[in-house]
């Protein structure tokens, strides 16, 4: 069966390679905008399996992979920022605060229609942050397409305090270890 990634990140498509599988990168392009009264926890497992969904009836016999992140901080959904001034503000507001992390994974058999989902719960303490701190740190690794303005997989992991949760490579935008268990129900061998 052919392997469908349905997103645009260049951070799940470099997670994915990791399996050394071939696979089909495809943009779902869908409204991410979150719904009147959802948790960001809601909106996670929603925009994961809308983006599987939408582009299965472009693929037969395949394995679609829809990935979605969010957080969420003293009440507050905390999106990626996109531009330097909305990163500057979120880190900001995340300085000294414990942030939710949420990754929910959708892997759907376009044959069977079999659909298996998780969602993984990361917390992160950010340290407190001076301004200073701030702008060295957004002007090296521009991190505006990353919820919570930071790549813990590269410089940002200095802006962090701790991190608790079960697979590290959630926290990036695709939860390999959960993803590898549900391939493998559908057949998908590592050998």
């Amino acid at each position: 069966m052919k392997i469908v990634l349905a997103s645009s990140s260049p951070y799940r498509r470099e997670l994915l390679s990791r399996f050394n599988l071939p696979f089909d990168v495809v943009n779902p392009d869908i409204d991410e905008s979150p719904r009147l009264n959802e948790t960001a926890k809601e909106i996670s497992v929603r925009l994961a399996r809308e983006k599987a969904v939408h582009v299965t009836p472009h693929y037969g016999n395949s394995l679609i992979i829809g990935s979605d992140t969010t957080a969420e901080c003293e009440g507050r959904i905390i999106e990626k920022p996109m531009i330097h001034s909305q990163a500057v503000s979120q880190l900001k507001f995340l300085s000294g605060n414990l942030v939710k992390f949420y990754t929910s994974l959708c892997l759907l058999n376009t044959e069977t229609q079999a659909l298996h989902q998780c969602v993984v719960d990361f917390e992160v303490k950010y340290k407190v942050l001076t301004e200073k701190r701030i702008e060295s740190y957004l002007l090296k690794e521009q991190p505006y397409n990353c919820v919570g303005s930071i790549k813990s997989e590269g410089l940002g992991i200095i802006l962090l305090e701790y991190i608790k949760g079960e697979d590290p490579t959630a926290l990036i935008g695709l939860p390999l270890m959960k993803l590898s268990e549900m391939l493998q129900k559908e057949g998908v061998t590592f050998e």
